[in-house]
C-alpha cells in the first residue's frame, strides 16, 4: 500500500454533510469518496489535454467569417 498524505480540507457545510451521508450509505471513507472524486477529475483533465493535442493542427476557423458565410448562404 503506498504512503497516504494527510491534507486539511475545508467544505462547504451541505457538500460536508452529503459527503457524509454518501459515506455512511456507500460503506466508504470520507478520504476514499474525495481520493476518487479528484482521481476522475485529473483523468477528465488527461483526457481534455490529449483531445487538444489531437486537435491542435486543425485550422481555427475565425468567427466574422462563418458569420458571413452564414449571411451568404441566408441562414442568418
Amino acid at each position: 500500500m503506498t504512503e497516504l498524505k494527510h491534507a486539511t480540507v475545508y467544505f462547504d457545510p451541505s457538500l460536508h454533510k452529503a459527503l457524509r451521508v454518501k459515506a455512511l450509505q456507500t460503506e466508504q471513507s470520507l478520504s476514499a469518496l474525495v481520493n476518487e472524486a479528484v482521481r476522475r477529475s485529473l483523468l477528465e483533465d488527461a483526457d481534455d489535454l490529449a483531445e487538444f493535442r489531437a486537435r491542435a493542427e486543425q485550422p481555427n476557423l475565425d468567427f466574422e467569417e462563418v458569420l458571413e458565410d452564414l449571411k451568404r448562404r441566408g441562414i442568418l
